[in-house]
This record gives structure tokens, C-alpha cells and sequence, in this order.
């Protein structure tokens, strides 16, 4: 399954400006909020979680959170995303990946999952 998501970076720095850490806190949990260091960022951690939700099929909603999508990174940098016991379950999630990118004022993410076969 894929997921692909698109954002200009400036809509969510427009976000941080309205609604501050509020904001920051809804999209990013405990476990990933070290990762959030610019707007730009912000947009890729965003993006990463739509994209998740959009392989899902479901979106982000009471199915899959934004807290069930971890992020982190690999000991060279790049993006890893995880989820949670709960989502990973539910879906037959077995494996995930993740790829973000920055051009401009845009930001791409896409996920691929490996779901068990039924």
C-alpha cells in the first residue's frame, strides 16, 4: 500500500503562528516531538503522517491517529516511521517506509506498507 501527501510549507508555519505549540502537540507525540526543529520540518513530519494514513486508507481519524505514527530516524539520518501496537494490528501492518522531501515552498512524503497477505 502507498500513500503519497503534498504541502506548502508555509500553510502549516501559518498553523504554528495561529495555534503556537497546540498546534505542534496534536500532530507530534512524545515520541517524536525531538524530531520537530523548523517549519519546514514540521511540514515534512506532517506530510509523512498524511501519507501513512492515506496507504492506510482511512485517513487520520479514529481508525489511525497522528499519535500512531512514529517517526524517527536512522543512524544515518534518514526518515523511519513506526506505528503503533493498536494500528499495526488492526491493519496487518509489517513493515513501513518513508520518504520525505523538500523543493521550495513544498514538502512530499510517501509511505509504503507491507501488509500480511489474507
Amino acid at each position: 500500500m502507498i500513500g503519497i501527501d503534498l504541502i506548502k510549507t508555509d500553510r502549516l508555519k501559518r498553523t504554528i503562528e495561529r495555534f503556537g505549540d497546540r498546534a505542534i502537540h496534536r500532530v507530534l507525540s512524545q515520541n517524536d516531538i525531538h524530531l520537530y526543529k523548523s517549519n519546514q520540518n514540521f511540514a515534512g513530519l506532517w506530510a509523512a503522517k498524511e501519507a501513512c494514513a492515506k496507504a492506510l486508507g482511512c485517513g487520520i481519524g479514529s481508525e489511525c491517529g497522528f499519535h500512531d505514527i512514529i517517526l524517527s530516524k536512522t543512524p544515518k539520518g534518514a526518515p523511519k516511521l513506526s506505528l503503533s501496537p493498536r494500528v499495526r494490528e488492526y491493519f496487518g501492518i509489517t513493515d513501513a517506509s518513508v520518504s520525505i522531501t523538500h523543493d521550495g515552498e513544498f514538502t512530499i512524503a510517501v509511505v509504503a506498507l507491507e501488509q500480511l497477505k489474507k
